[in-house]
């Protein structure tokens, strides 16, 4: 047991909507605005759950229709990944990244004291400035990772910087084996 304090994290749940153009896949993003952390930053749509009765994909489909007015339905929710996050002041929380491809309605701003710009950007030259923990999260998508830790230092800048970037990707297990498996009855059990 360690001496030091629990984690208590909150859990965050981000919206990777995904749609596939001739040129390549394009996420829809939004500009921060107001008073809230990192205004005049682009993010995903993304929120908190509201509560220990709310579950990942139910925080993620509510977030959805509360800030873009999409309608998804939760069989097309797939999990991207999942990213531990500390901030430059030292605070940590987990994001669960999800994608969708299939939904109902045309996203637009529904929040316009916390966001003030909505649009979709090709998933391979992001805008500037983006928050690092957001840029962090699909940097490891794209990359195909399940599993990130993005754990930025005192200093560091909140909006993405290629020269501070912190992503670290924690390798999948591998499914795969190297010729038949011997029975339970062959290693002597």
């Amino acid at each position: 047991m360690s001496a030091g304090e629990r984690h208590t994290e909150p859990l965050d749940v981000h919206l990777i909507l995904r749609r596939d153009r001739e040129c390549g896949p394009e996420v829809l993003l939004s500009r921060r605005a107001g008073t809230v952390y990192a205004a005049g930053l682009w993010h995903l749509p993304s929120g908190h759950l509201d509560g220990p009765h709310e579950d990942v994909v139910t925080a993620l489909l509510r977030e959805s229709e509360e800030e873009t007015g999409v309608l998804i339905d939760a069989v097309d929710v797939r999990a991207a990944v999942t990213v531990h996050h500390r901030s430059p002041g030292g605070s940590a929380r987990i994001g669960v990244f999800f994608e969708v491809r299939r939904w109902q309605g045309t996203p637009q701003v529904r929040e316009p004291a916390v966001c003030d710009a909505m649009g979709w950007y090709p998933l391979d030259a992001l805008p500037a400035p983006m928050v690092a923990y957001c840029r962090a999260g699909l940097d490891a998508y794209r990359m195909g990772g399940g599993l990130a830790v993005h754990f930025q230092q005192p200093g560091d800048p909140i909006a993405y910087d290629a020269a501070a970037d912190r992503l670290h990707l924690i390798p999948r297990v591998s499914r795969t084996t190297s010729g038949a498996r011997p029975s339970c009855k062959d290693r002597g059990s």
